[in-house]
């Protein structure tokens, strides 16, 4: 997966601009899915535009800065198609807590429980995030669109859900375990 389909996909849905992709979409609606800075989107924006995948019209403002409103083309439109049917390899995860608790026999188990618990914080932040998101139920769904969003925000929410059960039993047996 790229940055560039994600921004192809959300420019499917309609036009925007980069500023409103970054607060409207990334912020918001795909931040549990692919996070993107304001200057990765800005980068991607100018090479889709390159490659002929969106194009940019400026419109012109009196009051403010003039916007750059950019749009899915024809070949954007054909390579979002192809890309979503392409089968997605297994990502490569690095988990920079896994190798520290990997190497973390010589640490006290108090230093330890503080990394564990400062990664829980963090995933019990990034759980409620996830519930915060509207979306219907899966069976309240009226449409596919709404359940295959449905179907990934589960997913994410779940792995999250895992990640906390592990931390919290992680935490236990570091506090029954002599130093």
């Amino acid at each position: 997966m790229s940055l560039a389909h994600t921004i192809l996909g959300l420019l499917q849905q309609e036009e925007m601009t980069g500023y409103d992709l970054k607060t409207t979409c990334f912020d918001q609606c795909v931040a549990h899915l692919w996070p993107a800075d304001q200057a990765q989107i800005y980068r991607t924006l100018d090479k889709l535009v390159e490659q002929g995948w969106i194009s940019c019209s400026v419109e012109i403002q009196s009051d403010r800065p003039n916007r750059k409103v950019y749009s899915l083309t024809e070949a954007g439109k054909a390579e979002f198609s192809r890309w979503l049917q392409c089968h997605q390899p297994l990502p490569t995860i690095r988990e920079p807590l896994l190798v520290q608790l990997f190497f973390a026999a010589q640490l006290p188990n108090a230093a330890i429980i503080k990394l564990l618990e400062q990664q829980l914080a963090i995933r019990n932040k990034k759980r409620a995030e996830c519930d915060n998101i509207q979306l219907p139920k899966l069976e309240d769904c009226t449409n596919r669109e709404q359940i295959m969003q449905r179907l990934v925000l589960d997913l994410v929410s779940q792995r999250e859900q895992t990640y906390i059960d592990w931390l919290k039993t992680a935490i236990d047996m570091i506090e029954r375990t002599p130093n």
